[in-house]
């Protein structure tokens, strides 16, 4: 089965259910599924900074599997963490692999390896 993550609560969704809960799962390839792709939002987005350290190992295992990270673009631009403008603007100061965009690019990067389900958190 082929999930994808939508990180959405706010709070430390992404810092505590990721890091503590998915990553390590994912990186001992016992998570049980295919995560294809991850998205976030709010204050989600940090654990994608440079040097994070869940995010830089959220880097590596997305590198090994062809997982896609993508940040909301409105979100990654007012935290800093995007350059340009809503619906046009790249990554800036995000691990290796982070792509920046809104529903419209969600689906497009997922249309070609379509998920079975999405789970939101």
């Amino acid at each position: 089965m082929k999930v994808a993550y939508v990180f959405a609560t706010s709070g430390h969704t992404a810092s505590y259910k990721l890091g503590k809960m998915i990553l390590p799962q994912l990186e001992a390839g016992t998570h049980g599924v295919d995560v294809i792709g991850m998205f976030f939002f709010d204050d989600n987005n940090y654990v994608l900074r440079q040097g994070d350290p869940i995010g830089e190992r959220l880097a590596k295992v997305a590198a090994d599997t062809g997982m896609m990270l993508m940040m909301c673009d409105q979100c990654a631009l007012e935290r800093g963490l995007a350059e340009g403008e809503a619906g046009n603007c790249k990554p800036s100061g995000t691990v290796d692999g982070v792509m920046v965009g809104c529903f419209p690019d969600l689906y497009g990067a997922l249309a070609g390896n379509p998920p079975d389900q999405v789970i939101t958190l």
